[in-house]
């Protein structure tokens, strides 16, 4: 049977967006590999811009070898360097850019929600010299949330300045984000893993290929110019399954309150700074004036801290020390970053949650002898959970922590405690860590991937099979009559199909389309298909509804026919709004409605 006009662009359309999207995804994964490789080596500097700015401001000395800022001999001068880069980077903050403010990841989200991905190129200088200047004046933060955010800011200019889509560039922001962390920490996997849930919340082919591509190039770059082993360093753990189960249960519960804790903590500090009478820009001063003190004390806390977390995971650290750490690098941490300074949450985090893990295995030791709990590998588990749980990301640092010891022991704890931890986090936190931010300035964020059930229902499944058509010769008063006396079979669509004698598809009328006829003729004498269309835009049962519903909202209409694909006159049902919302309605259901189960039955 010989198609109409429409259809057979139809078809053409189908192929040529088949062959599109192919060629859009080759080309989007050109341009991550550009960017995996670009992010490997600003994080090579990034890494080594710390190590400058460290060894000039605390050894006084030019050197980019990173060193850690604990090793100072300063003295009581020790307290007044962390004020100083408060100060520059509050001036950066003031006359160059406010995005580098904060940890990074929240506001690589802001971007994607508000921006249309776009982020502004200054931000890509200015984010990683800011946080080398913070963290180098003996800031407690990490390098993993500034590298995120530029190479977020990388990939988001690039899909500026070559013509891409909307989801194109969400993609590119997303591939520099992910290619950061893997070049930070040795860590592809869970790159590509944080990009998926806290940045795309989708699972697709043309966002996980440019994925995976670009955190394996950024890795290689790593492997290149930094070396094959991990930032931190571990000791034989000894994680004791299936013995210490049950401890691992109650370490999830703690590392969930942690993480709950610490959240609620730091929006609570950055509260308090809101309400400080002079401008923000000196907000990271007053910051470094309380980093200052502690670090004199604790110089444990200054800076990012590796060498500290690679002791902690070693069993090199007294039960003493270790809770100064949990404590002290938990304050300069929620201070610093409620100011509003520059830097990243996950270094920071990974200290003072492994030494929460530590602490607790050293005290059930003490308090039960014979637990025999390794301290260093519950240090690894409550590392992962507790930033996992925070910013609800925990399938991302399960791998995380496992992709930092290659330990295949490690997952099932790491499993275990991260999702205990999780689900407490969820019960007591409305927002995480990171969408807090965003949901005081009213932006929503929806975290949960799920499957849409318009691509899992077919529209044979979802359309009207009981369809009553109008016969050709139908004259538009009759059909206008009929519409008035409210006949069931006439009302219930928004249009009528219009078939020959032999019940072949020739056209369809819309209730619209019969009062424009009326005001032309209001005799009615056409008939309904001189009135209607016949240039018809269908689709076939074996369709999925969500291809059936871009059909429509392409085309700006509402209702399509269910048509053979064979013979596109032969007649099969008809699809409209109403069978779409049916569709999720089921969903809703299936997801809410509770079924009675045996033993009610048996009741």
């Amino acid at each position: 049977m010989e198609k109409n006009p429409l259809e057979i662009i139809q078809d053409v359309n189908q192929q040529k967006e088949l062959y599109s999207a192919n060629f859009r995804l080759t080309r989007v994964s050109l341009y991550a590999a550009i960017i995996g490789i670009t992010a490997g080596f600003v994080a090579y500097l990034l890494y080594h811009l710390i190590g400058f700015f460290t060894n000039l401001v605390f050894f006084h000395r030019i050197s980019f070898l990173f060193t850690s800022p604990r090793l100072n001999q300063l003295g009581p001068w020790e307290i007044i360097v962390p004020i100083i880069g408060g100060l520059i980077v509050g001036m950066m903050a003031k006359y160059g850019s406010e995005k580098i403010k904060g940890h990074g990841i929240p506001e690589a989200m802001e971007a994607i929600l508000t921006h249309q991905s776009k982020i502004e190129p200054k931000v890509a200088i200015l984010k990683p010299l800011s946080a080398a200047i913070a963290i180098g004046t003996g800031g407690p933060f990490g390098a993993e949330g500034p590298i995120i955010q530029t190479g977020g800011a990388l990939g988001s200019v690039l899909g500026q300045i070559v013509h891409t889509t909307v989801a194109e560039r969400k993609v590119l922001l997303a591939c520099g984000a992910a290619a950061g962390m893997a070049a930070t920490f040795n860590t592809p996997i869970a790159g590509v893993i944080l990009a998926i849930e806290l940045l795309l919340f989708e699972f697709k082919s043309r966002s996980f290929i440019p994925l995976v591509i670009a955190t394996t190039l950024a890795t290689s770059i790593h492997f290149e110019l930094l070396g094959k082993g991990s930032m931190f360093q571990a000791g034989a753990l000894n994680f004791g399954i299936p013995e210490g189960l049950p401890y691992f249960v109650l370490l999830g519960i703690l590392c969930g309150l942690a993480a709950t804790g610490f959240t609620k903590l730091l929006y609570w500090v950055e509260d308090q700074f809101e309400h400080l009478p002079f401008d923000d820009m000196w907000w990271p001063a007053v910051g470094g004036i309380a980093l200052g003190i502690i670090g004199f004390f604790v110089p444990r806390v200054l800076g990012v801290g590796y060498d500290t977390i690679s002791d902690i995971l070693s069993n090199h650290l007294a039960l003493s020390l270790l809770c100064l750490i949990l404590v002290f690098k938990t304050i300069a941490l929620v201070v610093s970053i409620g100011s509003g300074t520059s830097g990243g949450l996950l270094a920071p985090m990974f200290m003072s949650s492994a030494a929460l893990g530590a602490v607790f295995a050293l005290c059930v030791n003490a308090i039960i002898p014979g637990a025999h709990l390794d301290p260093a590998a519950f240090a690894l588990v409550s590392m992962g959970a507790v930033f996992g749980a925070a910013a609800r990301a925990s399938f991302t640092f399960i791998i995380f922590a496992f992709e930092i010891t290659r330990n295949y022991n490690a997952v099932l704890p790491l499993m275990l405690v991260g999702v205990i931890a999780d689900g407490v986090a969820r019960h007591f936190l409305h927002n995480s860590v990171m969408t807090e931010k965003l949901a005081r300035r009213g932006l929503r964020v929806h975290q949960e991937y799920e499957a849409d059930v318009l691509m899992q229902m077919t529209v044979g499944e979802a359309m009207d099979k009981d369809i009553k058509p109008i016969p050709a010769e139908m004259s538009v008063s009759e059909l206008a009559l009929r519409l008035g006396k409210n006949e069931p079979d006439f009302i219930r669509h928004q249009a009528l199909l219009i078939v020959d004698k032999d019940n072949k598809l020739l056209g369809i009328i819309t209730k619209g389309d019969v009062l424009k006829a009326l005001e032309i003729n209001p005799e009615g004498n056409r008939t309904v298909l001189e009135a209607g269309s016949n240039l018809l835009i269908v689709t076939y049962p074996e369709e999925s509804l969500y291809d059936a519903v871009t059909r429509m909202l392409r085309n700006d209409i509402g209702r399509l026919p269910v048509v053979s694909r064979q013979d596109s006159t032969k007649l099969l049902g008809y699809l409209g709004r109403s069978a779409v919302m049916t569709a999720r309605l089921k969903q809703l259901k299936e997801e809410h409605v509770r079924e009675p189960g045996w033993f009610h039955r048996l009741a």
